[in-house]
């Protein structure tokens, strides 16, 4: 049975690539699609829309996650204890995760705001 998977090294190394093209401002990406360059301008996320859609995720996790606690305690069908837990476990990490970058940023604030002018 053949694969048809890349080369880890190929990956690392068009990894490498695209981040030292990101890195550098002002650069114009690269990307082979089906053998043929396409170059297009690198465009940097904005902050806000990171952070907004970083909070969107952990709230659809814990929705999910409480979803799946509700059905397995109805006893439905289809819902097991594993999953469960996991669906638990995931919001658990991601909110402690979102705490965490939250409280770096509070942290970030109250230095910028001490600094003398």
């Amino acid at each position: 049975m053949v694969t048809n998977r890349p080369d880890i090294n190929q990956v690392l190394s068009q990894m490498r690539d695209l981040r030292s093209q990101i890195g550098s401002p002002g650069s114009q990406l690269t990307s082979p699609v089906s053998g043929v360059e396409q170059t297009q301008a690198v465009e940097r996320p904005d902050f806000a829309d990171m952070l907004k859609s970083a909070v969107d995720n952990v709230n659809s996790l814990q929705k999910e996650a409480n979803t799946l606690a509700q059905a397995y305690e109805r006893g439905d069908q289809g819902v097991d204890l594993p999953q469960v837990m996991i669906g638990l476990q995931k919001s658990s990490v991601s909110f402690e995760a979102m705490t965490q970058v939250r409280n770096k940023l509070v942290d970030a604030y109250e230095k910028i705001m001490n600094m003398p002018i």
